[in-house]
C-alpha cells in the first residue's frame, strides 16, 4: 500500500510544472517568452526582471526551477548575476540566453554557473525543450554553440589534464559537452548508466571540476589559451 502511495506521489511530482523566471531587459523579448510560457501547459513563469540588481532581490525567495539569463544587462552583466544568484540558489539551473557565439563568452557564462547556453533566435521550440532538458540535468546549447564548444574540445590536444583521460573518458567528455543526458551517452557508447556515471566521476577528479558545467568551462579555457598563445608567436 506504501509503495502504491509512493507511486502515485512520485507520478504527481512528476505532473508539477516547471517554474521559471527570466532576466531580460529587452521588453519586446522578455514579452514574448512570457507569451511562449503562457500556453505552455507544462512550464509557468513566475516573473520576470528588466536587470540583475531585481531579479537579485526578489528571484532567491522564490526559488524557480529554472532562469532564463540575458548576457548583455544594464547595469550588473549576466555572468556575474549568474554568480550571485548560483551563491543564493545552487540548486537553480540556469540558462543564457544570447546573441553572443564567443568560446570566451560562453566560458565566462559556465564557469559561473550556467548550465545551458542557447541563441536568442533559437526557434520557440528549442527553447521550450531546453528548459525541460535542464530541468531534467541536461546542458542544453544551441546547434551553432555547441559546434564552437566541440570544435574547442577536440582543438585540445596538449593540455596536460586533457593528456589523463583515456581514449573513452575523451568518448564520454565529447557527449557530455554535446549536453547529452548520461542515459542518451550511455545509449550512444553500449555501455550502462552506472558504467557512465564512473566515468564521469573519474573525468571531475582527473579534471579538478564538480559539474558538467565546470568541465566544459575548462576545457574552452584551455582551448583559448593556447589559441592566444599561437596568435601570440606568430606576431
Amino acid at each position: 500500500m506504501k509503495s502504491e502511495q509512493k507511486k502515485i506521489e512520485r507520478k504527481s511530482s512528476d505532473q508539477m510544472p516547471i517554474t521559471i523566471c527570466i532576466v531580460e531587459d529587452d521588453a519586446g523579448f522578455r514579452n514574448g517568452l512570457l507569451r511562449l510560457f503562457a500556453r505552455t501547459p507544462d512550464l509557468h513563469c513566475l516573473n520576470s526582471y528588466p536587470s540583475a540588481e531585481a531579479a537579485l532581490q526578489a528571484i532567491p525567495e522564490m526559488a524557480p526551477n529554472v532562469v532564463l539569463m540575458d548576457l548583455n544587462l544594464p547595469g550588473m552583466n549576466g555572468v556575474d548575476c549568474v554568480r550571485k544568484l548560483k551563491s543564493l540558489l545552487p540548486r537553480v539551473q540556469i540558462i543564457m540566453l544570447t546573441v553572443y557565439e564567443d568560446p570566451d563568452q560562453i566560458y565566462n557564462a559556465l564557469s559561473a554557473g550556467a548550465t545551458g547556453y542557447l541563441l536568442k533566435q533559437a526557434p520557440p521550440a528549442e527553447l521550450l525543450d531546453a528548459i525541460r532538458d535542464v530541468h531534467n540535468g541536461g546542458a542544453p546549447m544551441s546547434s551553432q554553440i555547441a559546434r564552437k564548444v566541440v570544435q574547442s574540445f577536440q582543438g585540445i590536444s596538449t593540455n596536460d589534464e586533457a593528456e589523463g583521460l583515456s581514449a573513452r573518458e575523451r568518448e564520454v567528455l565529447d557527449y557530455l559537452v554535446q549536453g547529452f543526458l548520461i542515459k542518451e551517452i550511455g545509449e550512444k557508447l553500449g555501455i550502462g548508466f552506472d558504467t557512465v556515471r564512473t566515468y564521469i566521476r573519474r573525468i571531475y577528479e582527473k579534471l579538478h571540476v564538480h559539474s558538467r558545467a565546470q568541465a566544459v568551462a575548462k576545457f574552452l579555457h584551455a582551448s583559448s589559451a593556447r589559441q592566444n598563445t599561437a596568435c601570440d608567436l606568430k606576431r
